[in-house]
């Protein structure tokens, strides 16, 4: 199954009772494409509770971790009715996923390629670091690029959100704690960071990472949830990036960064879920944000590095393609750039690989406003 958290299009849902429902809304992604509103199908099955119209996603997860019951409406409900309710994507703003987790834990390091292209040694444990809700941002949605760092880079990962309260958990147990799987951009300022490759003479960076990782829009969550029968552990998807730069010999021309798969993981999904709920209890709604492959921007010859205008693409396999513009942070991309004429077209979905062909993750949906496809 796979599920959106979104809001309509100029406030207006095809079966909402009245405008009381929350700006944030569920909807189930129908085949085809078109957009299933959790408000519509409770007044479609009086088997389903009347709450989950109203709720989050991660309080849907709460009560129903395996989505045993939204299935259950679903296939109790009159097929010409679904239809009826649908939405197209074009009438709807995405919002992330899980807008505003509880927890977002970070894992650094968990590519074998990535720890050679930076020189180090295989961890014996994960690196964690945390991150928080506002970092978080949507598919489609500005990053916004702070004034005081030079050395902006951007990483695609695979993310898992958890389905069922996890404290000291076996790793032969770790699976089931898993809600479903979404696509992270992990941005980094690499200089506040005090990565060595991206400091200028005489520069020191802060000693940790919490403004590197977790300024605002630092964290694109999107812009679908699959949920876990799907994706089972999580292996074998290629995860992959691309820039599309507003200046210099390559812009205009979306360039690819990264190109791994989740089959190269240190720590797997059930690993990393058994070793954080050691010490620290997740909760339905949090967010472990995976770790990414080699290509990032810091360790190119030369450096790549994001600046206002550019347009930047992660996508993992079977998920989704998440994309978003740079912006200063005051919003502002410089006339004419990608970025600039993408939050022009601001479409409401994206999906077609930045290389111009089909992504093989991508469900066949309608097309949106922008052009592009999942």
């Amino acid at each position: 199954m796979r599920l959106v958290t979104f809001r309509p299009e100029g406030g207006g849902e095809a079966g909402a009772p009245d405008h009381r429902t929350p700006d944030h809304r569920v909807a189930v992604v129908m085949d085809g494409g078109r957009l299933l509103p959790l408000s519509a199908l409770v007044h479609l099955t009086p088997s389903l509770d009347a709450n989950f119209g109203r709720m989050e996603l991660a309080e849907i997860v709460v009560r129903d971790p395996d989505f045993a019951r939204v299935r259950q409406a679903l296939a109790l409900a009159n097929p010409g009715l679904l239809e009826a309710a649908t939405l197209a994507p074009t009438e709807v703003r995405l919002r992330a996923p899980i807008p505003r987790p509880g927890k977002v834990v970070g894992v650094g390091y968990n590519y074998l390629d990535h720890i050679r292209e930076q020189g180090l040694e295989r961890p014996v444990r994960p690196v964690l670091f945390p991150m928080f809700a506002n970092a978080v941002a949507a598919d489609g949605e500005p990053i916004r690029h702070p004034a005081g760092t030079h050395a902006l880079d951007f990483e695609a990962e695979l993310a898992v959100v958890i389905g069922r309260r996890a404290s000291r958990v076996a790793p032969a147990d770790g699976l089931t704690h898993v809600a479903g799987f979404t696509v992270a951009n992990d941005v980094t300022a690499r200089d506040w960071q005090g990565q060595a490759k991206a400091l200028w003479p005489s520069e020191k960076g802060d000693g940790q990472w919490l403004r590197a990782k977790g300024s605002d829009t630092f964290l694109p969550l999107g812009p679908m949830m699959v949920t876990a029968d799907e994706l089972g552990d999580g292996r074998g998807l290629h995860v992959r990036s691309w820039r599309t730069a507003a200046a210099g010999p390559d812009a205009e021309r979306p360039f690819q960064m990264q190109a791994g798969t989740t089959s190269d993981l240190l720590f797997g999904v059930a690993d990393l879920i058994s070793i954080i709920s050691q010490e620290v209890t997740l909760d339905p709604g949090d967010v472990i944000v995976t770790g990414t492959p080699s290509g990032v921007g810091v360790f190119r010859e030369p450096q790549v590095f994001l600046e206002p205008g550019d347009l930047v693409s992660v996508e993992v396999e079977r998920i989704g393609t998440l994309t978003n513009p740079i912006t200063d942070a005051e919003g502002n991309a410089p006339a004419g750039s990608p970025a600039a004429r993408f939050m022009a077209e601001r479409p409401a979905w994206a999906g077609e690989s930045p290389g111009g062909e089909p992504s093989p993750s991508a469900p066949p949906l309608g097309r949106n406003r922008g052009g592009g496809r999942w």
